[in-house]
C-alpha cells in the first residue's frame, strides 16, 4: 500500500503514519515504511523523529546520501539526540569527511562523558577511527593514488591500477628525473592496488592502519615493498624493458 500525496495536517495523522511506518519497517516493508514516514515529515516538518525513522529505512535500504540530510535535521532539531550524532559520524567516515566525523564523535563523547551510555563503546571506536583516519590522510592515502572512492569495487580498483600503472610505466620516460619521479609514482600505484584489492590490507586501512608502514603495524606480519623499483622480479604485463614486475589482476 502506498500513502504518497497524503495529507496529515493533524497530530494525530502523523502519530498514525509514525506508528504504521515503525510496523511496516519492523515489518520489512520498507517502500510503505517510507511513504508513512514522507508523510509524517509533510505533516509535522518539526518532527525529528519522524526524520529519524526515515533516515533509518533509508540507511535499510541502501540509500545512505538520502539518511545524510535526514540525520541532520534531526540534529538541528534535538542536537543532544546521540544516536542520530553517531549514525552521522558513521556515514561522514564513510564518505572520507575526516573532520566532520570527528567532530561529531566528539559532540557526542562530550555529552555522555557525565553519565553512563549503552552507546559508550561505539562513540569511542568512532573516534578512534575517524582521528587514526584522519592520521592516515596526512599520510598516504590509497583510494586517492588511484582516484577512486571508498566505496570503489574491486573491478574499479583493477581498472584505475591498470590506466594509471600503463601511464606511468617507467619505460615511458627517458629524462632521468623524470625517470625517478615515475618509479617512486609506479610503487604507490602498485601498493595502492596491493592494498586495496587484498580484502584483509584493505580492511586495516580503512580502519585507520598502513599495511605498507612498518610503524603501524607495531611487530604484526605486513607486506612491504624493498629494494626500490629494481627489486621487482617477474612478469611484467606492459611490454618488455627493464622494469619487471609480477602483479595479479584477479
Amino acid at each position: 500500500m502506498r500513502y504518497e500525496g497524503v495529507k496529515c495536517g493533524r497530530d494525530g495523522s502523523v502519530d498514525n503514519h509514525m506508528e504504521m511506518g515503525k510496523k511496516l519497517l519492523a515489518a520489512g516493508q520498507l517502500a510503505d515504511a517510507l511513504s508513512h514516514f514522507h508523510a509524517a515529515v509533510d505533516g509535522d516538518p518539526k518532527n525529528y523523529l519522524a526524520y529519524y525513522r526515515r533516515a533509518t529505512v533509508f540507511l535499510a535500504m541502501g540509500k545512505s546520501k538520502s539518511a545524510l540530510p535526514d540525520l541532520s535535521r534531526v540534529i538541528e532539531l534535538k542536537p543532544d539526540f546521540t544516536s542520530a550524532r553517531l549514525q552521522r559520524g558513521n556515514l561522514l567516515l564513510k564518505q572520507g569527511r575526516l573532520d566532520e566525523a570527528e567532530s561529531d564523535f566528539k559532540k557526542v563523547d562530550y555529552e555522555t562523558a557525565a553519565k553512563h551510555s549503552e552507546n559508550d563503546r561505539q562513540i569511542k571506536e568512532g573516534l578512534e577511527r575517524a582521528q587514526r583516519l584522519l592520521k592516515q590522510s596526512q599520510k598516504r592515502d590509497y583510494y586517492k593514488i588511484l582516484g577512486v572512492k571508498r566505496t570503489a569495487q574491486k573491478k574499479e580498483i583493477i581498472r584505475a591500477y591498470r590506466k594509471l600503472a600503463q601511464q606511468w610505466h617507467p619505460d615511458n620516460f627517458q629524462d632521468p628525473e623524470e625517470k625517478k619521479k615515475a618509479e617512486k609514482k609506479f610503487i604507490d600505484i602498485a601498493q595502492a592496488k596491493e592494498v586495496l584489492t587484498d580484502p584483509e590490507m584493505r580492511t586495516k586501512f580503512d580502519h585507520g592502519e598502513d599495511p605498507m608502514d612498518p610503524e603501524s603495524q607495531q611487530g604484526h606480519h605486513h607486506h612491504h615493498f624493498h629494494g626500490g623499483f629494481h627489486g621487482f622480479q617477474g612478469f611484467n604485463p606492459f611490454g618488455s624493458g627493464p622494469f619487471n614486475f609480477k602483479f595479479n589482476f584477479n
